[in-house]
């Protein structure tokens, strides 16, 4: 029995120490491989922007241009010819020019004044702004055909919200920002504002403000883009400022406002909202345009007959084309390709493309009486957020 009991022991000892030499082991183990996990550098964390809520995610969080590369179309306007439609205010016509031979293909008769042309925000239709004639012309851009006009009250110029959600109405002379549905129009809110001649906007990275300029009383509206709510106002300190075209930097940081009475554009920091600086370019400072690789922007000088160049990175104006034979650039776009670009001239009843590798013209087209809102389509981009083609 003694025997026995030592044996026991024996064995329970041994498997102690096995159990415990087992333990010991994997403490160790541990020990090893703690500082092989601690070795392995963490993923970047992938920055990520609260965009406005049923707005497509922001691609890149420093460049909100980034859907707008050359050729990027979406599969919606693939099958779309590309053309260049101009409204001719005081002809009540929309001339459609084949960019290829630079040739007027088609005119159609719209209603009384039409002053843009729009992509809507689903790409799939372009709606006329008929401003004296309070409607709006819809065409199909697969087609070139026009439909049955909708009746909208002032409709001087077009937006959609981010999310598609709405339609805004730029009433200039009712003085209001009215929200429709996007397809039927139908008026869902209207936002009365104490500003004169509502004109051009654009949004910011998140979608979630956007920037007004109001043209005939020289200032600027900051609105809430969910609430429906201007939410901040100021005068721009120039005399006699004109505020037109609207647009953000790529990275969201600033806004640039053409104002073609101090001859520049206004650089404004849209999240504070604060009294913002003005970077002379030309007279009649009028259009603002992003090239397609977000580097630099075209700034048509309404007043000259010119288009500045302004670099992002370098934040500094770093070209001036001149039109060979005068002119006056109002309105327009950039090509798909992003080579040519395209502008209106208000007052000489003609259409300028201009090479944007060496600012060359390559071509001048009459058209009707006071063109404006020159689109240039398809472009590249998801949706659309109005006016002649801001694209995300």
């Amino acid at each position: 029995m003694h025997r026995h009991f030592l044996k026991s022991t024996l064995v329970a000892g041994a498997a102690l120490a096995v159990l415990a030499a087992c333990g010991t082991q994997g403490e160790e183990r541990t020990s090893e491989t703690r500082p092989t996990k601690a070795a392995v550098p963490a993923p970047p964390e992938k920055k990520t922007v609260q965009g406005l809520p049923g707005m497509p995610p922001v691609l890149d969080p420093k460049d909100v241009y980034a859907a707008d590369r050359p050729n990027k179309l979406s599969p919606v306007v693939k099958g779309f010819p590309s053309r260049v439609y101009v409204p001719n205010t005081e002809s009540d016509t929309v001339s459609v020019i084949d960019p290829k031979t630079y040739e007027i293909i088609e005119t159609i008769p719209v209603g009384r004044q039409p002053q843009h042309v729009v992509p809507s925000w689903d790409l799939k239709t372009l709606w006329v702004n008929n401003n004296r004639g309070h409607t709006l012309t819809p065409i199909d851009p697969k087609t070139g055909k026009a439909g049955k006009e909708v009746k909208v009250h002032d409709p001087y110029n077009l937006y959609f919200t981010p999310n598609g959600k709405y339609a805004v109405v730029m009433a200039s002379l009712d003085r209001e920002l009215v929200f429709r549905d996007p397809h039927t129009m139908d008026r869902k809110k209207t936002v009365p504002v104490s500003c004169y001649g509502v004109n051009h906007a654009d949004f910011s990275l998140d979608g979630r403000y956007f920037i007004v300029s109001c043209e005939f009383s020289g200032e600027l509206l900051k609105v809430d883009t969910e609430k429906m709510k201007v939410v901040g106002q100021q005068r721009l300190p120039f005399e006699g400022a004109m505020p037109q075209d609207v647009k953000v930097s790529p990275d969201g940081k600033r806004f640039y406002i053409a104002d073609m009475m101090a001859h520049g554009m206004w650089v404004l920091d849209g999240d504070k909202f604060t009294q913002p600086t003005l970077l002379p370019t030309g007279k009649g400072c009028h259009g603002l345009y992003v090239g397609r690789d977000s580097r630099e922007m075209y700034v048509s000088n309404r007043g000259e007959g010119t288009v500045s160049v302004f670099d992002f990175t370098r934040n500094k104006l770093t070209k001036k084309w001149d039109l060979p034979d005068g002119g006056s650039p109002d309105m327009g776009g950039v090509s798909a390709d992003g080579k040519v670009l395209w502008l209106s001239g208000r007052y000489d009843a003609e259409v300028y493309a201009i090479d944007t590798r060496t600012g060359a013209q390559l071509a001048r087209i009459p058209v009707g009486s006071g063109p404006h809102g020159l689109a240039v389509y398809p472009q590249p981009g998801r949706y659309s957020l109005g006016h002649t083609g801001i694209f995300r």
